[in-house]
């Protein structure tokens, strides 16, 4: 009996637990229906199923850290450039100076409603008195009123530049400026920053270095260097570089890339030659560089020789420091190494940064957390080594295995981009204020591939286009050629009298050609418009354009009956045939980007009167071609119109005069190449140059003097010489050869 009983309970418990493992399966979660099934609150603990691989738990609970990234008060401090061991209120106090309104976007901060009118327009607060600005701020001030954004009228302005000097906020720099916190809120445009931009380049002070400016820059955007990541406003400030007060206002040196290209590698690998920080923040990354210095092909030279009280922190390796850095030249390390290692000093920012990129020295950049300069619209990656501080020791071998291709690229980017926006204040600037331009009329912004590739933003206007194939710069990039046609704009200075007049002839002979299109006469003759039926039957369409002021500048309007890409620019007293139009045409086909044409004149310098020269005598260089018989893209007729300023225009207008070298100025600045002469006939006619027509500016005694005088003003204002010597003069095939004229294709160019 007892063992019937104990074989019933026995049996009974394996039922119960068949039961409760059968049924138990019910209550397993599938991972899909966790989450919600967790915030049931009937949800009983012994029913969460067994699970060996548990879901990855994301953002439960808010962090409990002030910081929005989650660091505690001490990485916080570190990563915001503060010293430890202040107090917790003034890391408080600092931050909150820091953050404030780190919120504003161009959407929330800047009313881009005060840019429908006028455009993009900058307005500079009149100087007060008694107030001085630095050499520095002096060369962004001048560069903005020289520029064509600049307005004297604050009514017309959607952008405000302070005239009180921002650039160095210091407290132990003998340049800050006291008060500036008064100083601004008495501006009566202020309105808490909105629409005006700050230009800093230094902030904060001994031992911190942060970058609080000491004010309260309210809704302000700032084009700062040495600008942390956590601190930038994306969409709405601008990172600059630092440059120093020598930094040329305008021009600037060229890139070293020229004089010294292959081989692709140098004598050295890696150099840095600066100073190394005892204590302090920055000190960390330069105190560490003798671990990788070998004194072969990797040259790392710090110093602890400077500041008043240096010998007071001296450690034991300062002596042997300072004595090997005294055996280098810096000026021959930069010249002769691929890679130049850029460290953060003090501040995120270094000198070092513009000088490897005007050597031609890639830069290797060891600065966390610094937003690099222009970074919205520079992919630096194609001009630089992005490394990391705490990775020091593995660069040697990173900069090792680049391949000399990879080598070589990286170079000459870095000589675009110091070329393009780097090698002078005036363009650090325009480039500012083209990207703030950029994000107000975001609808025909530039996008990275125009701005990284030559020529760069600063010469392709938007309002233009924003088709890459109706510029000349692209063709080869995008795989295309311009259109096989033509538009002649002959300019018309004389009276129409009679059939036998020297412009009839060339309308004749220009419509002749088969790439031509349409002929326009720019009339800026004071007699009255000829009737329709005084201009010659052709087989293109001849349009008539008067102008409401005579000027010279109007040639050069992009005038918007000019379609084809091309334009063939004539004085009306041109002498050339369809052959030689029709050569000249096929040239410029291979060469869209630069002027192509005939008559030809060059530069020189005469150091004597320590100035420009102009000559037209016939040699075998030139450096121009003048715009009476030449071809060009008719983006340039943009270009000259509205990039150029309205000094130069007035100018040109005074004296009708120079508006052909100025068009040579421009057309080289944007290439960095010569135009192109082809051939022309064994003397190039010029009526106008005849003394006896009253209507010729060249019998003018004073115009050989004014064409001087406009070589130097130009290149004044491009603050170099823009214009480049060549030697080629190309040629139809078999030309001058002594073979049957059945045989060439331009006859008639041998002929005349």
């Amino acid at each position: 009996m007892q063992a019937k009983k104990r074989y019933l309970l026995v049996s009974f418990g394996a039922c119960l637990l068949l039961l409760f493992y059968l049924g138990g399966a019910r209550f397993r979660l599938s991972p899909s229906n966790l989450s919600s099934s967790l915030s049931t609150d009937h949800l009983r603990h012994d029913l969460v199923p067994i699970r060996r691989h548990w879901p990855a738990w994301k953002n439960l609970l808010n962090s409990y850290f002030s910081s929005e990234d989650g660091r505690n008060d001490e990485e916080e401090a570190t990563h915001l450039g503060l010293n430890p061991g202040l107090s917790p209120r003034q890391k408080r106090a600092i931050k909150a100076n820091v953050y404030k309104n780190r919120k504003c976007r161009m959407e929330t901060c800047f009313d881009s409603s005060l840019c429908q009118g006028n455009g993009l327009k900058v307005y500079i607060y009149p100087l007060q008195k008694g107030e001085k600005i630095s050499e520095g701020y002096q060369k962004i001030l001048t560069t903005i009123e020289d520029s064509r954004y600049y307005t004297s009228d604050p009514r017309q302005a959607c952008l405000f530049v302070l005239s009180i000097d921002t650039l160095d906020r210091d407290q132990l720099s003998f340049q800050y400026v006291h008060n500036v916190k008064a100083k601004i809120q008495s501006l009566p445009l202020w309105n808490d920053g909105r629409n005006h931009l700050i230009f800093n380049l230094y902030s904060g002070t001994w031992p911190d270095y942060t970058e609080d400016l000491g004010f309260d820059i309210g809704q302000a955007m700032l084009a700062k260097a040495s600008i942390g990541m956590d601190n930038f406003r994306s969409n709405f400030d601008v990172s600059i570089p630092l440059f120093s007060k020598e930094h040329a206002q305008k021009g600037g040196e060229r890139g070293w890339l020229l004089y010294n290209n292959v081989p692709p590698t140098r004598k050295y690998l890696l150099v840095f030659k600066g100073k190394r920080y005892l204590t302090g923040i920055g000190s960390e990354t330069r105190n560490a560089l003798y671990h990788v210095h070998n004194g072969e092909d990797i040259i790392l030279l710090t110093t602890c020789k400077h500041g008043k009280d240096w010998e007071k922190h001296k450690d034991v390796r300062c002596d042997k420091d300072n004595e090997e850095y005294e055996k280098f030249e810096y000026q021959e390390l930069l010249h002769n190494s691929s890679f130049c290692l850029v460290p953060r000093g003090r501040r995120l920012g270094s000198f070092r940064f513009l000088e490897a990129l005007q050597a031609a020295c890639i830069p290797v950049l060891l600065s966390n957390g610094w937003e690099l300069p222009f970074s919205e619209i520079i992919d630096w990656n194609k001009a630089a080594i992005i490394g990391d501080e705490r990775l020091l020791l593995q660069i040697p071998s990173i900069t090792r295995s680049i391949r000399h291709e990879k080598i070589m690229a990286l170079r000459q980017q870095t000589q675009f981009l110091w070329d393009a926006y780097f090698s002078s204040a005036k363009k650090i600037v325009l480039t500012t204020l083209e990207i703030i331009h950029d994000r107000i009329y975001s609808h025909i912004a530039r996008n990275q591939f125009i701005w990284n590739k030559p020529p760069g933003g600063l010469y392709m206007l938007p309002q233009y286009s924003t088709n890459l194939a109706a510029l000349p710069f692209y063709y080869l990039s995008l795989g295309i050629s311009p259109s096989e046609e033509f538009t002649a704009v002959i300019q018309a200075v004389s009276p129409l009298l009679t059939q036998s007049q020297p412009i009839v002839k060339l309308i004749l002979a220009v419509s002749r050609s088969k790439y031509c299109k349409q002929i326009v006469v720019l009339w800026n003759c004071d007699r009255p418009l000829p009737a329709k039926n005084k201009w010659p039957s052709t087989a293109v369409p001849i349009t008539v354009i008067e102008g409401e002021s005579k000027s010279m500048s109007n040639r050069f309007f992009p005038y918007s009956v000019i379609q084809t890409d091309a334009i063939l620019s004539l004085d009306e007293d041109t002498v050339l045939s369809n052959n030689e139009v029709d050569f000249a045409f096929i040239v410029w086909h291979s060469f869209p980007d630069r002027i192509v044409g005939y008559p030809a004149r060059s530069h020189y310098w005469d150091s004597s009167k320590g100035r420009w020269g102009y000559t037209s005598k016939w040699t075998n260089e030139y450096s121009m071609v003048l715009t009476g018989a030449a071809f060009y893209h008719r983006y340039y007729h943009y270009l000259y119109s509205y990039y150029l300023p309205a000094s130069l225009h007035n100018m040109i207008d005074q004296m009708s005069n120079c508006e052909d070298i100025l068009m040579n100025f421009l057309v080289s600045a944007i290439t960095k190449l010569p135009p192109v002469k082809v051939t022309q006939k064994k003397q190039y006619k010029e009526t106008m140059m005849q003394q006896g027509s009253k209507t010729s500016r060249w019998a003018d005694p004073d115009h050989f003097a004014q064409r001087q005088t406009c070589m130097n003003t130009f290149a004044g204002w491009f603050g170099f010489m823009p214009l480049i010597h060549s030697q080629m003069r190309l040629d139809p095939i078999l030309f001058k050869d002594q073979v049957s004229i059945l045989r060439k294709k331009y006859r008639e160019i041998e002929r005349l």
